[in-house]
């Protein structure tokens, strides 16, 4: 999972692009990026670590221009390269700076078809780089020496027919504007918004609507599945649908735990669809464990708080909180290694004793994917005297990999798959363990926007969306997320001197 920000203004944009990226900075804590173009020039700085570590002074002031793109990354194959932090760019045609979020599942056919083909070289692992010369192929053969709005469309409806996948997309040409898209089923979110200044309007592009709020800009819609967005140097808004029959499919697990509760994605409050998980989980506790005694509700901070509080609300029980999370520590979920992820526990939450000793207490938590947080936790609630852990997640059972950009690929990682909820209580020393159907899932989310008729909900049910994924190709990318794990150690270094025009990568 990564974030993605675009803007074309009227004034030099690196600031709002720092800020919009510093509020989706939960969608990727490894690597983060801005590239902006100035008198045709791309000026680049992306390294590894977060927003506020990458950038400096030094760093801002070089990135002057009136258009650019941002990026924070998740690596979703247990890497930690810096050599895969985007933006990334190529040359020709014209000049292209590109940033993606989401994973090509056809990738592995595209690269021999890119090089045999396009005789295009891949200088990463990365299928957004690869995605990015598939995208300056298909130009190449419809532009000529400028390009238009048309041409935009045809390229991007070409792009379409060849990749599959989840990808929402933006690319800055320098002479020309900025591209932006999203798959044919909007299984990642892409938000569209406006400023109006003294001397225009200016447009942005972002991951999430939270990011338009965060600079000033006005949300104005969500990007269509299938749609391309082409904004011109001067401002001009372009769009079209470029899918043949797109279907808005938004990844389930954006609402459960991905965005932020104040974002907005395909017409659907985060912070409401929460409540509603609630809200259901609530009354499927109190039909199924109406014979415990609970004596308190308790958050896992901070996504399931506005779930717990709601669980509590319908139970009628007291709602309290029973942690303390350090906020100078990352999301655990989204860190590369397990043995990264198990040492963070501990140091991201501390209990508050007087709230657990001698009582029952019910640990509501958004979801439970490898068990490491859920176990450990439930056994820091028995350290500070809690009599007895009962847990609760908003989600269903988490049996399936992800193969589009959530990084659980590893049906084996996985704490649900294969066992029985009795066998994953006992797995991590939970007094009774309780799951929302996904049923009720689907309803929490769709309760906001009824227009949606399906979400991709394939870590539940094995369902994938784009129907494209067999065994082979599950243990394929096992296999690749193994090799790239164990490769990991050597690959932590920073980018070493690119100093192309006005590119400072590692600096």
């Amino acid at each position: 999972m990564c974030g993605i920000v675009g803007i074309v203004g009227k004034t030099p944009v690196a600031q709002s692009l720092y800020d919009g990226l510093t509020v989706i900075q939960h969608r990727g804590q490894d690597a983060a990026g801005i590239m902006t173009i100035d008198q045709n020039m791309f000026n680049l700085r992306k390294a590894n670590g977060l927003v506020r570590d990458v950038f400096h002074t030094r760093h801002m002031k070089r990135l002057s221009g009136n258009m650019g793109i941002g990026h924070v990354r998740y690596p979703t194959a247990g890497t930690s390269s810096s050599a895969e932090a985007q933006p990334f760019y190529v040359n020709s045609p014209f000049g292209i700076a590109f940033a993606h979020n989401g994973n090509l599942t056809n990738a592995h056919d595209l690269q021999e078809e890119v090089f045999r083909i396009a005789r295009r070289h891949i200088n990463t692992t990365s299928d957004s780089e690869l995605l990015l010369n598939i995208l300056a192929h298909e130009l190449t053969q419809v532009a000529g020496m400028s390009v238009s709005a048309e041409h935009i469309f045809e390229v991007v409806t070409r792009v379409h027919k060849k990749i599959r996948g989840a990808y929402a997309v933006v690319a800055a040409i320098i002479g020309q504007g900025i591209v932006a898209f999203r798959d044919p089923n909007g299984i990642r979110p892409l938000a569209l918004g406006k400023r109006m200044t003294e001397l225009g309007e200016e447009w942005m592009v972002a991951s999430e609507s939270v990011a338009l709020d965060a600079v000033g800009f006005q949300f104005i819609r969500d990007v269509s599945p299938g749609e391309a967005i082409f904004i011109s140097e001067a401002g001009e808004l372009h769009t079209q649908q470029c899918a043949e029959n797109p279907v808005t499919s938004p990844c389930i697990f954006e609402f459960v735990y991905f965005a932020r509760p104040d974002s907005f994605i395909d017409g659907v409050s985060v912070y409401a669809s929460r409540v509603n998980m609630g809200r259901k989980l609530g009354e499927k506790i109190k039909r199924e464990w109406s014979d415990l005694d609970i004596d308190v509700v308790i958050p896992i901070p901070e996504t399931s708080m506005d779930v717990a509080l709601q669980i509590s609300n319908t139970l009628d029980l007291p709602y309290r909180q029973g942690f303390v999370k350090n906020r100078y520590i990352g999301r655990t979920f989204i860190m590369p290694g397990q043995t990264m992820r198990k040492k963070s526990v501990r140091r991201k939450l501390n209990a508050i004793s007087s709230e657990f000793k001698g009582k029952n207490v019910l640990l509501v938590d958004d979801s439970i994917v490898r068990g490491t947080t859920s176990g450990q936790i439930i056994e820091m609630a028995r350290e500070s005297g809690a009599k007895k852990v009962y847990f609760a997640s908003a989600a269903p059972e988490i049996r399936f990999p992800n193969v589009y950009g959530i990084d659980m690929p590893s049906a084996n990682e996985l704490i649900a798959y294969g066992r029985e909820i009795d066998q994953i209580a006992e797995l991590i020393q939970a007094d009774g363990l309780i799951f929302q159907d996904i049923e009720d899932l689907v309803e929490a989310v769709r309760e906001e926007n009824d227009a949606i008729l399906r979400f991709e909900t394939s870590v539940f049910d094995g369902n994938y969306i784009t129907a494209d994924i067999n065994q082979e190709y599950l243990e394929r990318i096992d296999i690749t997320r193994g090799e790239k794990s164990r490769e990991a150690p050597i690959m932590q270094a920073e980018l070493s001197n690119l100093d192309m025009h006005n590119m400072d990568a590692a600096d």
